[in-house]
């Protein structure tokens, strides 16, 4: 008798211990009693009718999960391995444990997918130089995809992005090439400054003769004090050449044209 009191003692104490749950803040509980959804417990002490009711743990923290690399080949016909990363969070146990079988595998699958699909639609110039607006992509259509199993994508961010030896080779003759278009842009830009800013000289000194007059004197004082000058140069005043050049055109202007 008192054998049989005792193992109905340890059959209570062990039913006990089975229908008490404890969950942490970060966790819920989704409980089915007898076989059918009757609410979401959580977080603190849970009691459960044993061989009724059954519970599944969800974790609402953020999953960091990695995509493996993927074989694209983008909008231009370049092959590319990318991978990527994707944050997202249970918002809704019920759903991620009645709607899916495996919410994490069902996830990862359909990034993977939906990397490939987004990616070959870019060419692989925007690829390289436009990745917060793929990520931003990336994460509104998974975020859309995964809101029927509860799921909330955070962040999507690409991680790599490899090529191949010749892909990388025509990258950097495009990049050199680019440079030197600037470079030539650059030069071209300063010889058209520095027309501009002789043309003004020229108006302006054109307005003054004495400064023209002055102009001539400096270059020729800056030709004869050169180290290795061996000429020796006497400047002429440009009012004594001026009357000689004047009058030697009046006599040519009068005496008309001549008869071969």
């Amino acid at each position: 008798m008192l054998g049989f009191v005792g193992i109905v003692v340890i059959l209570v104490a062990l039913l006990l211990f089975a229908s008490i749950k404890v969950l942490p803040e970060y966790q819920r509980g989704v409980v089915l009693t007898l076989g059918r959804y009757t609410g979401t417990k959580g977080p603190g002490l849970v009691l459960l009718i044993p061989l009724v009711q059954w519970m599944m743990r969800v974790d609402l923290r953020v999953t960091v999960m990695d995509v493996p690399p993927q074989d694209v080949i983008s909008r231009d016909n370049v092959s590319v391995r990318v991978n990527a990363v994707v944050y997202f969070r249970v918002v809704e146990p019920d759903k991620s444990v009645l709607q899916v079988a495996d919410f994490f595998q069902a996830t990862s699958q359909l990034a993977q997918t939906r990397l490939r699909s987004v990616l070959g639609q870019h060419e692989l110039d925007e690829i390289l130089s436009q990745r917060d607006s793929i990520n931003h992509t990336l994460q509104s259509i998974l975020d859309e995809a995964t809101d029927a199993w509860g799921i909330k994508i955070a962040n999507v961010e690409i991680k790599d992005v490899d090529l191949n030896e010749t892909m990388v080779r025509a990258i950097a003759r495009q990049a050199e090439a680019e440079r030197e278009r600037r470079a030539k842009v650059i030069h071209a830009e300063g010889e058209l400054q520095a027309a501009e800013k002789l043309r003004d000289a020229a108006a302006l000194l054109a307005q003054q003769p004495q400064a023209l007059q002055l102009r001539y004197l400096q270059t020729l004082s800056d030709m004869s004090s050169g180290g290795n000058a061996s000429t020796i140069v006497f400047p002429l005043p440009l009012d004594l050449v001026r009357p000689l050049v004047d009058g030697l055109g009046e006599k040519r202007a009068a005496a008309g044209p001549s008869v071969a």
